[in-house]
C-alpha cells in the first residue's frame, strides 16, 4: 500500500508531514478533506479572508493531490 504525507498551508506557510500515512488511494483524496475543516476551525483568523490548503505528497516527493479550504469571517457593525 503506498505512503502518503500530508502537508499543511496555513498563512503562507508550510507545514511539512515527515510521518505519512500507509493508505490507498481513495483513502488519502477522503483523509486530506477530511482535515480542512479541523485545521480551519483550530487556526486563528487572521484576516477577513483566510485559505487553508492540503497538499499531499507520494513516497517520491512529488504532488498528488491538493484540497482548498477558503474561510471567509466579517465582523457585522449594527
Amino acid at each position: 500500500m503506498p505512503r502518503y504525507f500530508f502537508d499543511t498551508i496555513e498563512d503562507s506557510q508550510i507545514v511539512r508531514d515527515d510521518l505519512g500515512i500507509d493508505m490507498s488511494q481513495l483513502e488519502m483524496r477522503a483523509e486530506a478533506k477530511r482535515v480542512l475543516p479541523s485545521i480551519a476551525v483550530e487556526h486563528p483568523l487572521a484576516l477577513d479572508r483566510n485559505e487553508f490548503v492540503v497538499r499531499v505528497r507520494d513516497e517520491n516527493g512529488c504532488y498528488v493531490y491538493e484540497v482548498s479550504l477558503i474561510l471567509v469571517a466579517r465582523l457585522l457593525m449594527a
